[in-house]
């Protein structure tokens, strides 16, 4: 695997790719293609098969609100920005053209949740055209052509993209925006401005943990582009307060660029999000309950005459507030009531493949010199970044994160490959080597082949494997409220007339459907039952606060054993749980 024509040649200087000719062009689309087709079927065909995640029903039924009447208000205000819905549910809408009428977004919801997911899969070819080019940039042809592959059979990267949310838009616009950035900082306003303003725009559209992400990253990216230039080493006859005044001039250069793509970025995201013109209610509420007097005349008069709500404004104050105030966290089987620092390092080392958890530590000890690239040193900080981090509900808040890794480390990968043939010692490494990288694509490939459709549950081997991730970690890790057809495949199969349900998500067929959804204080009072009584996991293993009945309920169950389980809901026998709560009492 060489980055030029001939496996002597060295590699290309970091951010530059050489012209490819008509067969290597033709190989590199080739390979992405299969490689997109691949993982799309994998996407598409799992999203027919889930039920819809808890997010899911409120993002179908509002991208459908904004086709029919150009508002996001509902998304705005509960913090999420609306391009990735609007985007998934056009398909949606012109088949209501299609057809006249339109769908009901609660009724139909099983009949236009898959085509809502197909919609979103662009995203998805986005996030590997854009892994792929900065693998490719830094490392060559087949740095790029090992990314696609290493994102393309991951587990996790599958799951997120066979459904209705920013998870996997946002990585892929975060990208798209450090590609550009890292590409054009030398080139003219346009190509180093305007380019990766409209990315940054786009991002914050897509997800608003691209505010943070993105220029964290773009300033790694500044720093280390300033490293290699030799900015900080100083020239001859410079003094140390020479070389700190030459870099802070450099930096003044780099702070303005920032502003202004920060800048423009926003001005998208008001523009995207758009305005009912309407007051805030909470402020005219606010207005009315200060003291009498002019300040409280002029408050109510600008409250109910500031007609500029709801506004990306709204969404950044409520994601903004969310952070700061964070919630409960389950992790490992602990529960906590706040936010704990090393949650998302040890949950990306439980739900990640293991090939792509220990490459860096092969790199490391065979060419730790080749992981310094820009990519590598992003993801680095971004790891830096999340122990701070304080919504603690899944490792894919952190998918930028792990698709820039990937790409660095495919890079570092194929420099490590070259530079290790060039001695009888380095041969034998660079086999080695490449025999890792594609047993570990194969791996991924066969376990991505395994835990589908249930992608969602994927567990690695070192943490016990799919069947008990749910002990691990809960909420979008593992049980998001999709595996209700499962069950009642389950009970299907069982000839059951009925069924208990103790339910975490919000899919709408449960009402449809032959099941009973009972209440914590249900569970927590003996009676005659159903004969059997389904828990989410999320439920029995996590953390939904300090509510009485709920604590009391899951005390209960835990003492006792399953007697049958689908992948995200176990299964007690009712007896069990009457005589449990017989003997608590």
């Amino acid at each position: 695997m060489s980055t030029c024509d001939t496996p002597a040649t060295p590699c290309p200087p970091v951010g530059y790719s050489p012209p490819a000719g008509g067969k290597r062009r033709l190989l590199d689309w080739g390979w992405f293609l299969v490689w997109a087709g691949l993982s799309s079927a994998w996407c598409l065909t799992a999203g027919s098969q889930l039920g819809p995640t808890f997010d899911e029903p409120l993002y179908v039924a509002q991208g459908l609100r904004f086709w029919h009447t150009g508002s996001h208000f509902e998304l705005l205000r509960v913090g999420t920005t609306p391009l990735v819905m609007d985007v998934a549910t056009l398909p949606i809408v012109l088949w209501e053209r299609v057809r006249g009428t339109p769908f009901d977004p609660v009724g139909d919801l099983a009949q236009i949740l898959p085509w809502a997911r197909a919609g979103a899969i662009g995203f998805w070819w986005l996030l590997l055209f854009y892994a792929g080019r900065i693998g490719r940039s830094l490392g060559g042809a087949w740095a790029g052509r090992l990314t696609v592959a290493f994102l393309a059979c991951e587990p996790n990267f599958l799951a997120h993209a066979s459904l209705v949310t920013s998870d996997i838009g946002v990585a892929a616009c975060l990208l798209a925006l450090l590609y550009h950035f890292r590409r054009g900082r030398e080139a003219t306003w346009g190509r180093r401005i305007a380019v990766p303003a409209l990315w940054y725009g786009i991002a914050l559209l897509t997800k608003l943990s691209a505010l943070a992400f993105g220029p964290l990253c773009m300033g790694v990216i500044e720093l280390e582009r300033l490293w290699r230039e030799g900015a900080f080493t100083a020239l001859p006859g410079e003094g140390r307060w020479d070389v700190c005044r030459r870099i802070l001039g450099r930096l003044r250069g780099t702070y303005r660029d920032l502003v202004q793509i920060g800048c423009l970025g926003f001005a998208l995201l008001f523009i995207g999000c758009g305005c009912d013109w309407l007051p805030e209610r909470s402020f005219v509420a606010w207005a009315h309950t200060l003291p009498s007097g002019q300040a409280r005349q002029v408050m109510v008069w600008l409250s109910e005459h500031l007609c500029v709500f709801n506004n990306a404004g709204n969404a950044l104050a409520r994601q903004i507030r969310h952070n700061m105030m964070g919630h409960g966290t389950y992790l490992l089987g602990n529960q906590w009531p706040r936010a704990v620092w090393y949650y998302f390092p040890v949950a990306m080392s439980i739900k990640f493949s293991l090939p792509l958890l220990l490459l860096p530590l092969v790199l490391f000890a065979l060419g730790r010199k080749a992981l310094a690239n820009w990519a590598c040193l992003a993801a680095a900080a971004l790891i830096v970044f999340s122990l701070n981090c304080r919504v603690q509900i899944g490792v894919r808040f952190m998918l930028p994160l792990v698709a820039l890794a990937t790409a660095g480390l495919a890079a570092a990968a194929v420099q490590t490959c070259i530079s290790g043939r060039e001695t009888g010692l380095g041969r034998f490494r660079w086999g080695v080597l490449v025999m890792l990288l594609t047993t570990g694509i194969g791996w991924m490939a066969v376990s991505a082949a395994r835990v589908w459709p249930n992608g969602l549950c994927y567990t690695n081997e070192a943490w016990g494997g799919t069947e008990n991730g749910y002990r691990c970690l809960s909420d979008s890790n593992y049980d998001w409220g999709q595996g209700l057809e499962e069950l009642a495949a389950w009970q299907r199969g069982r000839g059951l007339e009925s069924l208990d349900v103790l339910y975490f998500g919000t899919d709408p067929a449960l009402a449809t459907l032959p099941m009973r959804k009972v209440t914590f204080e249900e569970v927590n009072a003996p009676s005659r039952r159903r004969h059997y009584l389904a828990v989410s996991t999320t439920i029995l293993y996590g953390n939904l606060g300090e509510v009485p009945a709920y604590r009391q309920a899951v005390r209960s169950l835990s003492t006792l054993r399953p007697v049958a389980r689908t992948s995200t809901f176990l299964i007690f026998d009712s007896d069990d749980v009457n005589d449990s709560l017989v003997r608590s009492q």
